[in-house]
């Protein structure tokens, strides 16, 4: 009778257990949370942003060790924009439209933001930007995580005012929407300072023939150069200075563009002595920036280096992951909301979002490089400083009738002719 007893338990108990497991089943959605990863795997960015997508899939892969959000783990879909606008736009859509990101994690020269953000705004959605950029653009579609101009650029050239007693300066940016914008802010200061701006030069977009804006650089003699030249093309205009003889000794460069990234794709003298601007380097004390180098080298190799753009990446991660967890949900919306309330112990420190504008409250460094590729802190504010997209040298208006005189300047594209559209004219003409 006892042991009849028991079994008719044991039968009720598992009837339960399944009744339980059954409508947990139904009405819990475990299905995978999807994000999407843009940034170019291929051409001239590759080496600045293929370290982005790893440290976002380093921080998406933490995410799910802590047990996943709302109790779903999350899957992430890398896509490739080439290096190529048009693509990051296409790229931005497939996300959203056919893979059901709710999330897109992505971009690194503003040419590429520029030409995804319509797309963001079209279908109200999110994407969460990690690199430093120019400002003069406010989204509610847009989180930007990386520093904007009075972060980075206006330091530095104070900094180089200050403490290189530059008077002199040439500006160097590769030719799109970016360098010509932090170009503007820092003729801008320059002048306001007392200083000269002896010569603004660009590289189109991808190219590696330095050899005429080095020539310039020598023959102009500048206190120092600012250069906002990028990917490819800032490892050629680097050894390019070299060769021609000019080092930190005659013409210091401080670079917004180069990080401990591009460092190694360097030879150990092409940059050693000159200057980086940024929010974070990896020689940065103190234990949470240990721990997270740390966990980079152990998933991606132990003798990789970090930069701004890993832990900007990693960030904007991150905090997208605590806003869901405070939203309860991941409607886009309701997230966006929670995104201007987030901040974080981060690798470089205390990181907040601002609810007013959507940027992040960053620290501002000037790092010196080192022949092993590395850079030492020579001045940081110590603390972050409140984000001004639109720099007060000019009104607002002023600035966004500058970016789109641009604009129009390049026959609606975000970047004047590119190494491949030069290429592509000199087939042209020489063509019978």
């Amino acid at each position: 009778m006892i042991a009849r007893r028991i079994l008719v338990f044991l039968a009720l108990a598992a009837l339960a257990a399944g009744a339980w497991l059954l409508g947990d089943r139904l009405l819990v959605d475990r299905t995978p949370i999807v994000v999407g990863i843009l940034h170019s795997e291929t051409g001239p960015m590759a080496v600045s942003e293929r370290p982005m997508i790893e440290s976002e899939i380093l921080a998406l892969e933490e995410v799910n060790a802590a047990g996943g959000l709302l109790g779903r783990p999350v899957r992430w879909v890398v896509a490739d924009g080439a290096s190529d606008w048009p693509t990051f736009a296409r790229q931005a859509e497939r996300l959203v439209r056919d893979e059901g990101a709710c999330v897109v994690f992505g971009c690194w020269t503003s040419a590429s933001r520029k030409n995804v953000l319509p797309v963001f705004e079209k279908l109200d959605h999110l994407l969460v930007y990690p690199m430093a950029y120019e400002g003069m653009e406010q989204s509610p579609n847009v989180v930007y995580v990386g520093a904007s101009a009075n972060q980075q650029v206006v330091p530095a050239v104070q900094w180089c005012h200050e403490q290189l007693k530059a008077r002199r300066f040439f500006l160097v940016g590769s030719n799109y929407i970016w360098p010509r914008c932090v170009n503007a802010i820092a003729r801008d200061q320059v002048l306001g300072l007392g200083g000269e701006v002896l010569e603004e030069a660009y590289l189109a977009f991808g190219s590696t023939d330095v050899d005429e804006i080095v020539r310039l650089i020598a023959d102009k003699k500048p206190d120092v150069v600012l250069s906002s030249v990028v990917g490819d093309s800032a490892i050629a205009f680097a050894r390019g200075m070299r060769a021609a003889g000019l080092d930190p000794s005659t013409v210091p460069t401080v670079t917004f563009a180069v990080g401990e990234n591009e460092l190694q794709a360097m030879q150990p003298g092409d940059m050693a002595g000159d200057f980086a601007a940024w929010s974070y380097f990896q020689s940065i004390g103190g234990p949470r920036n240990r721990d997270f180098v740390d966990a980079f080298r152990a998933r991606f190799g132990a003798n990789r280096s970090v930069a701004d753009v890993n832990a900007s990446a990693w960030m904007g991660v991150q905090m997208w992951a605590q806003a869901v967890r405070e939203a309860g949900t991941t409607d886009v919306r309701q997230v966006r909301s929670a995104m201007r309330r987030q901040s974080m112990d981060a690798p470089e420190g205390v990181v907040a979002i601002d609810p007013e504008s959507q940027h992040a409250w960053r620290t501002a460094c000037i790092g010196r490089i080192r022949t092993d590729r590395q850079v030492d802190v020579v001045w940081t504010t110590g603390i972050p400083i409140r984000p001004v997209p639109f720099p007060a040298t000019r009104t607002r208006a002023a600035w966004e009738s500058f970016v789109d005189e641009l604009q129009r300047g390049w026959g609606g594209r975000w970047t004047g002719p590119t190494a491949d559209d030069v290429a592509a004219a000199q087939r042209k003409a020489a063509t019978p």
